[in-house]
């Protein structure tokens, strides 16, 4: 029995990056492949979108309303209000291999974003980043196949990463006044029982919610790695969860849409799906700027 239902009647190639904006009570959430990213309202299910000319690899809400992208291999500032652009940054540009993946604002106001072999190789020719409000550039980790499931805790002093293709899920120790990464420790080697990881969140116990993507699951594991529950996805591919609403405590999961063959057999794939979670409470968001 899936106790996740859908959560509105659109559906999406490779929906992402879903994350909650308290101040204006949206749910925004890209599609990488559509190239686009979306804001639903929470009470209306109004939604607003724009389109890009590049992949929408992930993005992050800014301190000043905008948003920051990882479009193709572009870190860009966007206005919604007039659609206005500006790069800061190129990632791998020299690289046809490589996009821009799974990223997330850290408490120090950077934008963290790694990137993928988007090849079916898989090799591990992708890395990891953090891009500071200046638009600099910084190396953080390397040899990742899938760069994946970005996460802090509510304090940000705990960082989590994933490689989704290797089925790793390391931690850091993290400062959130220098934005500096230490002690890197594993966390999680997942394979395809549970799911291999794919986007994640946090929530205020510090228990790390990662979709299965290669299972169906929606996973949630305790602070120390103990799998607390698998919760069963009405779809076969899970990409990332966000605790949502205005009481932070609605599970919103977005999924893709799989080959031919797998989307006749389960249509809904590539929708959000929704479950009360009134046991667990997200935590808010961090902005970059």
């Amino acid at each position: 029995m899936h106790i996740f239902t859908r959560f509105h009647d659109s559906t999406y190639k490779l929906a992402e990056s879903i994350q909650w904006d308290s101040q204006s009570n949206r749910l925004f959430y890209c599609d990488i492949i559509g190239q686009s990213i979306h804001a639903l309202d929470w009470n209306s299910k109004r939604r607003e979108s724009w389109d890009f000319p590049k992949p929408v690899g992930s993005f992050g809400l800014c301190k000043d309303g905008g948003l920051v992208i990882a479009m193709g291999d572009e870190i860009v500032l966007f206005r919604t209000e007039n659609g206005k652009q500006e790069t800061i940054a190129h990632i791998e540009s020299d690289n046809n291999r490589t996009r821009l993946n799974d990223g997330k604002v850290g408490p120090d106001g950077s934008f963290w974003v790694g990137t993928m072999d988007d090849t079916p190789a898989r090799e591990p020719i992708a890395a990891l980043y953090r891009v500071d409000a200046s638009g600099n550039v910084h190396t953080i980790e390397t040899d990742i196949r899938v760069s994946n499931g970005l996460a802090w805790t509510k304090e940000g002093t705990r960082m989590f990463h994933s490689d989704s293709s290797a089925g790793w899920v390391n931690t850091y120790d993290f400062d959130p006044k220098t934005g500096q990464p230490s002690n890197r420790a594993r966390f999680l080697q997942l394979d395809n029982t549970l799911g291999r990881p794919d986007g994640a969140t946090v929530d205020a116990e510090g228990n790390y919610w990662s979709a299965g993507v290669s299972a169906g699951n929606l996973n949630c594991f305790s602070p120390s790695g103990e799998l607390i529950q698998s919760y069963a996805m009405p779809v076969p591919k899970p990409t990332m969860p966000c605790f949502a609403g205005p009481d932070m405590k609605t599970l919103v999961v977005t999924s893709l849409q799989p080959d031919t063959a797998t989307l006749q057999k389960y249509p809904l794939s590539g929708s959000l799906f929704s479950m009360k979670a009134d046991d667990y409470q997200g935590v808010e968001g961090f902005r970059f700027g």
